[in-house]
């Protein structure tokens, strides 16, 4: 299962996302059954890595992540490439069409769709609340890997 989490930049929910999934899968011994990756929909942060406050969040809840992890854009060989793109707000929904306009494997999905919310993933960015976005994505991961 490849998936690939999206949000506007890549330096904060969907690199957290990602780290997220990949030590729930470890600790459920799955590593080996997913491929898991993160990307944004913009370019305003290409090259960049993850936001400090959002490895600080990561460290605080013993979550490891890739320091080397550097921010990019979703391209339409990404549709190819993965079972499941999650994106993290509605706004994202609507820039990926942009990238990725047809989608007729149903891979495309908002993150809290999984929890049954209809909801965004709060942005930290805004919000500076990084443990609500923790939470989120925590609740969102959870029921994704109870639905596969």
């Amino acid at each position: 299962m490849n998936v690939l989490f999206v949000c506007h930049g890549n330096i904060c929910r969907s690199p957290m996302g990602e780290f997220i999934l990949k030590k729930m899968v470890k600790e459920r011994g799955l590593e080996g059954t997913f491929h898991i990756e993160s990307a944004a929909v913009s370019y305003e942060e290409i090259g960049n890595p993850v936001y400090p406050p959002a490895k600080r969040c990561l460290r605080e809840h013993g979550i490891p992540f890739d320091e080397g992890k550097r921010a990019r854009r979703v391209t339409l060989l990404d549709y190819e490439r993965f079972d499941l793109i999650i994106c993290m707000d509605a706004s994202n929904l609507r820039l990926i069409r942009r990238i990725i306009p047809d989608d007729p494997e149903g891979k495309i999905r908002l993150m809290m769709s999984f929890a049954n919310l209809s909801r965004d993933v709060a942005d930290p960015w805004y919000t500076g609340d990084f443990e609500q976005t923790y939470r989120d994505l925590v609740e969102g991961c959870k029921a994704m890997l109870n639905e596969l």
